[in-house]
């Protein structure tokens, strides 16, 4: 049997929101794509695209002539900071300034002598400006909305907050008086949720807030695509999949992890194609390496979050006083206005249990034996990465849906206890010894390990829903495209 030739191959057009937190799933699952024949075009802002090759070099995206890269402007204001630019800056900036470059990236790569013409897109659910240039060239938009099931269903619920009148907030005391605490026992799959446990852009206080009219439009125009797909497994939220499935016109595949389905597949993509805008430290694997098995806190906040001083400063003395070994991410942008600075008393008492790094490879880091705890934001890639390492976690969220993540680590998944978002260093401390060397750490080491198990079997091939679900969206996309030829 002959090989199709690189003009004869689907080509899907793949588009992350342009945070690290969006880019990592979606080039994990470009590749998973590529490696089922797709020809793959992976679409950066220009902003991204430059940290990308000044973290990893280069030439670090030449990768073959079937997985290209390509760029559109964001709308922003040039920046050479080494940092995430502003969220909300971005939802705002990237439906108003991106779809025009969009589609004429679209109409160059159709003209284009040497790659097959564009047969769909994927696009991050928060992109969703690209529908309308799908809807030209009569393809297929696919939207990968990359939260968990259970953040994703908080967004699809915030008309019904606002119709209620939940939302936005009377005066700013609500945030404080235990309005927040308020019960919703009306969104469907979702047990014993607050109004706290909502992503958080509804705890605002003003009726034309953008991010509640950005939230509102992409999740109407959610309905406009083909499919929706997400990254999580379904026994690990069966209850809101099943209930999205009621609730949306599109289809809802499951198809994660991506990083196990990955593993799965030789790469014949170079290991410089990666997605760290941060430069990564490798030498924090030898370091691993010398430690005892289950003795090391392995504590990162994401690309995002960001601290006050005082804060840094907490979480530094609550982990020196634990006595626990720990490495600590460290971003340049960690705290807010200014580089996060500790004191030399700190490093003299962590000395020889301690390694600060500005950047990790953080799945190896959750896969190695050392690491025994996991302190974290509740990031839904640091979630899931820690759920298939089967670390247990400590849960500081920051903001959007990782309150919600956070409620289901700690209530439903028993693999995390909270830390309030402004716990001193004697809280901190406790909750470490706790995670380390407690009776409830010790039973949510053995639950950690249940749902590692459990994600492993639904990405394991022929029998895992993960796997058969993924099967069905190269499907659907092999059908769409054969429509279209």
């Amino acid at each position: 049997m002959g090989s199709i030739s690189l003009l004869e191959k689907p080509h899907a057009v793949c588009i992350p929101f342009p945070a690290q937190g969006h880019i990592n799933p979606m080039l994990k699952l470009a590749k998973l794509l590529h490696s089922r024949g797709f020809h793959i075009t992976f679409v950066n802002t220009e902003f991204n695209h430059k940290r990308l090759l000044k973290a990893r070099g280069p030439n670090s995206l030449d990768g073959l002539p079937s997985f290209q890269f390509e760029t559109i402007p964001d709308g922003l204001p040039p920046t050479d900071v080494d940092a995430t630019q502003d969220i909300p800056a971005l939802c705002y900036s990237t439906p108003r300034h991106s779809l025009v470059p969009f589609k004429n990236l679209l109409a160059k790569l159709n003209s284009s002598p040497v790659v097959p013409p564009v047969t769909c897109v994927v696009s991050d659910g928060v992109m969703s400006f690209t529908l309308d240039a799908a809807e030209e060239l009569g393809i297929p938009e696919v939207l990968f909305w990359t939260t968990s099931a259970c953040g994703f269903m908080g967004y699809v619920h915030y008309k019904g907050l606002i119709e209620r009148g939940l939302t936005p907030l009377k005066d700013e005391s609500y945030l404080t008086n235990g309005y927040l605490n308020t019960p919703l026992d009306w969104i469907p799959g979702m047990k014993n949720i607050r109004l706290r446990d909502i992503p958080t852009f509804i705890r605002t206080t003003d009726p034309n807030d953008n991010m509640i009219k950005f939230i509102l439009t992409e999740i109407e125009r959610v309905q406009k695509a083909s499919a929706v797909i997400l990254n999580t497994f379904y026994d690990l939220e069966h209850d809101v999949l099943d209930s999205l499935k009621t609730i949306l016109a599109p289809p809802v595949y499951s198809i994660g992890s991506l990083s196990l389905l990955a593993n799965q597949i030789p790469s014949t993509i170079p290991n410089s194609v990666g997605s760290n805008l941060w430069k990564e430290d490798l030498t924090c694997l030898d370091w691993l390496d010398s430690k005892e098995p289950n003795s090391v806190v392995y504590v990162n906040f994401g690309s995002i979050t960001v601290m006050t001083p005082a804060q840094l400063i907490e979480f530094a003395w609550g982990l020196a006083n634990s006595n626990k070994t720990f490495l600590w991410v460290i971003r340049p942008d960690l705290v807010a206005g200014e580089t996060a600075v500790l004191t030399p008393e700190f490093a003299t008492a962590t000395e020889n249990r301690s390694l600060l790094t500005s950047w990790c490879p953080q799945e190896q880091v959750l896969n190695h034996k050392a690491v025994g705890g996991f302190l974290t934001h509740s990031g839904w890639n640091s979630t899931l990465e820690s759920i298939c390492g089967g670390v247990p976690m400590l849960c500081w969220p920051f903001f959007a849906e990782q309150q919600t993540n956070c409620r289901y680590s700690c209530e439903e998944w028993g693999i995390g206890m909270e830390i309030e978002s402004d716990a001193k260093r004697d809280e901190i401390q406790r909750l470490v010894i706790e995670l380390m060397d407690g009776e409830k750490g010790e039973a949510m080491k053995k639950k950690a390990q249940w749902w590692r198990n459990m994600a492993f079997e639904a990405t394991s091939a022929g029998s895992g829903s993960s796997f058969a679900n993924f099967e069905k969206v190269v499907q659907h996309l092999l059908q769409t495209q054969a429509l279209t030829d």
